[in-house]
């Protein structure tokens, strides 16, 4: 305990000493840019940057590195909201109820409230994992290949939560993103599928094409029939920042879920942030007295994503400093940045190194207050492009996504992904199909397959694996509760009065 408490002293003092808050406040601002930017994210972002830390030193390397990452995390949502392109998958829930608040002329509202959530999640969860980290890397420990299927599942079951109007039709989107996802080389085998002998289709479809596709391409179609701004122009932007902020403060229940929920989900490798925040918008949706206003600017949509998809960066930093084991592409930067500045994860970082990695924790705690302050009086004023004309706003847009589409691989299969799904995502919002339900799939179908397949091989093609173990049994249970709940729920209540 002494040890620990020398430890975190010794880090406070780095962390306020000079240059440190330098390294925090320029990771976070590039952070932001690059979460911003559909095509580039976190990952990118860090990736570019990785060589350019190795004079900064140990200290100073890894909180840039972080500070990038928690930037990047809150940065995804100022174009998911403002013209309804997630600049991260961890931002794609965002755009559900956060541009429709946009189009409402609530655009900075809805950047306040995604800025109080965001950094009051990562807050929460940072802290959190400072006090209780040992027993999370026992948590961490409990979970392999069928758990990580299970909770794939468990995603893929919030279709039926989140679909707006027929069920049907969600299914039916959901399996569509899903067949998607099975085009390129099976997981596991050297089998090809649906490639029609094209090189290009190797490597399959990315989801993060799929996504500027879906919702970018698409609204811009929708936006083009449209004269003025996104937002009406007689519509009074001004005083909502501070409503912004009351408005996440006085949902603490989603809020505080919501950033457990990624927590969690952030300290299994290969779920993260873009898994964490759909399953977190489907519990909020879940949970409301008033499910049906999802999707048409419910402030409770926002909250959840955000304050999961940064809560995610608590837990991903688990599996990544105790065992070398990245939970995400970001991670997988970080424990690079790591291992060339000579710091080696597992015992090393919680002995020798312990005010190191105290260090980078109180910088992504630092980070969140900036975030805050930076989302709340700067970012938001970006809610006039809401009111700029439709004529500016499409045509860039549809050029920045074109860009961003061949920027993700550089090859034409990404551009014509962003097309070909732009166009399907504009039919489908036009026929009343669930967007969400598709992006679930294209999201979650790869993870669930990947490991399912893993599973049944471990296990000689039995399918006992996925209920032999409590933590197994225990997700299957939430699975049947999310899936069957709504029918059993009204016979319960009328036996019960």
């Amino acid at each position: 305990m002494a040890a620990t408490i020398a430890a975190l002293t010794e880090a406070a003092g780095t962390l306020f000493s000079w240059p440190t808050p330098l390294w925090v406040a320029v990771g976070l601002i590039l952070g932001m840019i690059a979460g911003a930017l559909p095509g580039v994210g976190s990952s990118l972002g860090m990736a570019i940057v990785l060589p350019l830390t190795l004079p900064l030193g140990p200290i100073n390397a890894l909180v840039l590195l972080v500070s990038m990452y928690s930037g990047a995390m809150y940065g995804g949502s100022i174009a998911a909201i403002l013209v309804n392109v997630p600049g991260t998958g961890a931002a794609a829930a965002t755009t559900f109820d956060g541009y429709p608040m946009s189009k409402q002329g609530r655009a900075i509202e809805a950047l306040s409230i995604s800025a109080t959530s965001s950094a009051l999640g990562g807050f929460l969860t940072v802290l959190t994992l400072i006090a209780i980290s040992p027993i999370l890397i026992e948590a961490v420990l409990l979970f392999g290949t069928p758990e990580y299927f299970l909770m794939a599942v468990l995603g893929l079951s919030m279709i039926g939560v989140v679909a707006q109007g027929s069920v049907v039709k969600a299914i039916i989107a959901g399996a569509f993103g899903m067949l998607l996802t099975t085009i390129g080389i099976a997981p596991n085998s050297p089998e090809l599928r649906y490639t029609f002998g094209s090189l290009a289709l190797y490597d399959g479809i990315d989801f993060i094409a799929a996504l500027i596709g879906m919702f970018a391409i698409a609204e811009m179609i929708k936006l083009s029939a449209q004269t003025g701004g996104i937002a009406d122009s007689d519509i009074d932007l001004d005083g909502s920042v501070l409503a912004g902020i009351k408005t996440a403060i006085s949902r603490p229940v989603t809020l505080i879920k919501s950033s457990f929920i990624g927590m969690f989900i952030g300290a299994v490798p290969g779920s993260g942030a873009t898994v964490s925040n759909f399953i977190s918008y489907g519990e909020a949706m879940r949970s409301s007295d008033n499910p049906e206003a999802f999707g048409s600017g419910e402030p409770d949509g926002v909250i959840a994503s955000e304050a999961s998809n940064n809560g995610t960066i608590g837990g991903s930093l688990i599996p990544t400093i105790s065992f070398g084991i990245p939970g995400s592409g970001s991670t997988a930067v970080l424990l690079g940045g790591l291992l060339m500045h000579g710091l080696r994860p597992g015992p090393q970082l919680f002995d020798a190194e312990l005010a190191t990695t105290y260090t980078f924790m109180l910088a992504l705690l630092a980070g969140n207050v900036f975030i805050l302050f930076v989302g709340v009086f700067v970012v938001t004023r970006l809610g006039h492009l809401t009111q700029v004309d439709t004529k500016y706003i499409v045509p860039t847009i549809i050029v920045l996504s074109m860009i961003g589409g061949y920027t993700l691989r550089t090859n034409w299969v990404d551009v014509a992904t962003v097309v070909f799904l732009g166009l399907f995502g504009y039919l489908m919002v036009k026929y009343n199909y669930s967007v969400i339900a598709f992006v679930l799939g294209v999201v979650l179908g790869p993870i669930a397959e990947e490991n399912l397949i893993r599973s049944l091989q471990l296990s000689g093609g039995s399918y006992d694996i996925f209920v032999t173990k409590p933590l197994s049994l225990l997700i299957v249970i939430a699975i049947l509760v999310i899936l069957f709940g709504p029918v059993v729920k009204p016979q319960l209540e009328r036996l019960i009065s």
